[in-house]
């Protein structure tokens, strides 16, 4: 890791991992069937400082991802084989949260496929992404990044489950007591 990443434009640099972080939010509303669906998801929890939260997160994203079309990949190296098994299992749950939600109903709480062994799956692909993008370049500006989306959800998951022990009730907080937070095994 070097104090001043290395800066080349070419087409087998970090953005051939980092596109999937744009096109997932694209694809997931497009697997949604019922537009109520898709409305109804992409409302957000109501905590403090939410707006300057999510223009942090969004911007950190952007630039990383923009960032990532000049970040070379360290390809044949111990780091590239540790990320890429990393960035896989991101993408195979990113994948799985996706077929899941194309019989998302909100009337009942998610809590098939990937919901069975993590409450937010979709937020850890997004984090194994990040951390695998970090490793396989060694960039101290996705460490950065890693952090600041880290800061988001440990204040935006809390809010989320607020407002879904709101909405869902006594069913939810069943959930919650046998569904870790993150990731493992039902309880």
């Amino acid at each position: 890791m070097s104090v001043i990443p290395p800066f080349e434009i070419g087409i087998l640099n970090a953005w051939i991992f980092t596109i999937w972080i744009i096109i997932s939010p694209f694809l997931s509303s497009i697997a949604i069937k019922e537009k109520k669906v898709s409305k109804e998801l992409r409302v957000s929890a109501p905590m403090k400082y939410e707006k300057i939260l999510n223009v942090i997160s969004m911007a950190a994203v952007i630039f990383g991802f923009l960032y990532s079309i000049f970040l070379p990949i360290l390809f044949n190296t111990y780091w590239f084989y540790i990320g890429l098994p990393i960035f896989f299992i991101g993408l195979i749950i990113d994948f799985s949260v996706l077929f899941n939600l194309r019989k998302a109903k909100v009337d009942k709480p998610f809590t098939n496929g990937p919901y069975k062994y993590s409450r937010h799956p979709i937020y850890l692909a997004l984090l194994l992404i990040i951390i695998s993008v970090a490793i396989m370049t060694l960039s101290w500006i996705f460490l950065l990044i890693l952090i600041i989306m880290i800061i988001h959800l440990l204040l935006a998951v809390p809010a989320e489950e607020k407002y879904c022990i709101k909405k869902y009730g006594l069913e939810y907080q069943e959930y919650l007591k046998k569904t870790p937070r993150w990731i493992g095994f039902p309880k």
